[in-house]
């Protein structure tokens, strides 16, 4: 199923065609009017005029976080405050937050990319849609709502928490289509057993899921829970909000809106472009954005981009899953981790629960990693000889996937404490002062 069949579907020489004229006023459009990319493209000497192919986006610098925090509020807006209608944020908890401003044809342009995703989904104005992601400054809510409310279907905007509630209300209210982070997707179905429910007897659709690291493991614990498939959502308060990649039914990588977006991958140690199918840094550059166009958005989201026709006959690339982050990654004994490694590891594993988290220590001069895992309350007993075959099996997973030796802690069920938005996986207790 399409929402814009014409253009989720134009040829590749077409997509390039239409990525190059929107490309050329885009850059035109914020040398003229965002003073920080007047400035900037000035002292590199490279002009909108410079822009003649789709390659010579190589000329222009890229920006980064640390660029729209120090614009903080409004410096990189491109149109006058009167004319900003919506304003999201991040949460800044690692500096002043990065400001998202949106006038009415933003909202417009948000609202179809989403709709593309919830049409592919089965999603129509008959449906009824649980939101679960935050209504604040977080974008997640408000994408999804837009989109909803585009095709026709009813929002529940029920945000997030109250969790039994979520419960009642998907059961009281039939609802077909549930928006949720991985890790709340599953605490959800949790509560639903302890309510006495049957996540799959809800009637739903389809699951929608985003804003936080996920594996393929936790994918299908989630669609065996509710017994529905799960499509990522990918998005960036940086760059719009979520729709800027939506998995289609082939699960097969994230469809990028490349009529809005122009994706490349680089290596983040040179900055240099990577081919398709290589994995490296995510860069975005805004091809279609009135308050607030972003050239060259250095992401540090870890992917690869695939250009081959889908099957599902959309012709956009996809996008794999974002694996890790050039900035989270945790560097333990000089080897680089990724919390999604340790995730994987842990979810081939039947006999422990989904949830977990690492802690990271330096006692003394060497760095400790310790994981504690949730046990199923099949096995948390007495019998001590089976809870250390467990704990000796979950350390040797992790150990072949990350390289180095883990202390795996077993702990009771539901005592990792839980989260409503995203979920905390790791304690870094190291001082690098």
């Amino acid at each position: 199923m399409f929402w814009d069949e014409k253009a989720e579907c134009m040829e590749r020489d077409e997509i390039n065609e239409v990525q190059l004229k929107k490309l050329q006023n885009i850059v035109k459009y914020a040398f003229d009017n965002v003073p920080y990319y007047h400035k900037k493209y000035t002292e590199c000497e490279v002009f909108p005029e410079d822009i003649e192919t789709l390659e010579d986006i190589k000329k222009l610098p890229f920006t980064t976080k640390t660029d729209l925090r120090e614009s903080y509020p409004f410096g990189m807006f491109a149109v006058d405050k009167k004319e900003v209608i919506e304003i999201h944020s991040s949460s800044g908890t690692t500096g002043k937050p990065v400001v998202g401003g949106y006038t009415r044809k933003d909202i417009d342009y948000w609202s179809e990319l989403m709709a593309r995703g919830l049409t592919e989904w089965g999603i129509t104005d008959e449906d009824i849609v649980q939101n679960t992601h935050g209504y604040g400054l977080f974008t997640g809510g408000f994408g999804v709502h837009y989109g909803a409310q585009k095709i026709g279907a009813t929002v529940v905007p029920i945000s997030t928490g109250q969790t039994r509630r979520q419960v009642e209300l998907m059961n009281d209210f039939d609802t077909t289509l549930l928006v949720v982070t991985p890790s709340y997707g599953l605490y959800i179905g949790e509560v639903a057993k302890e309510e006495g429910f049957d996540p799959k007897d809800f009637g739903l659709k389809a699951i929608a899921f985003g804003s936080e690291m996920w594996t393929e493991e936790m994918r299908k614990r989630l669609e065996d829970t509710f017994g529905v498939p799960a499509y990522n959502i990918y998005g960036l308060t940086e760059m719009m909000g979520p729709g800027i990649g939506l998995e289609c039914k082939e699960q097969n990588g994230l469809h990028i809106a490349e009529d809005f977006y122009y994706p490349e991958i680089i290596d983040s140690s040179t900055g240099k472009n990577l081919a398709e199918g290589e994995r490296g840094e995510l860069v975005l550059t805004n091809l279609q954005r009135e308050a607030m166009p972003i050239i060259r958005f250095r992401t540090k989201d870890v992917t690869a981009l695939h250009y081959d026709k889908c099957d599902c006959g959309r012709t956009f690339c996809r996008m794999e899953r974002i694996t890790g982050r050039t900035d989270d990654m945790i560097k333990v004994k000089g080897v680089a981790v990724f919390p999604s490694q340790i995730e994987k590891a842990l979810l081939k594993v039947s006999e422990v629960e989904p949830h977990y988290q690492v802690i990271v220590t330096r006692p003394g001069s060497l760095d400790e990693i310790e994981v504690k895992v949730e046990t199923s309350p099949d096995l948390f007993s007495d019998d001590v000889t089976e809870m250390l075959g467990i704990q000796r099996k979950i350390g040797e997973y992790l150990k072949n996937e990350i390289g180095i030796k883990v202390k795996v802690t077993l702990v009771e069920p539901k005592s990792i404490p839980r989260s409503e938005a995203k979920a905390v996986r790791v304690i870094d207790k190291r001082n690098f002062n």
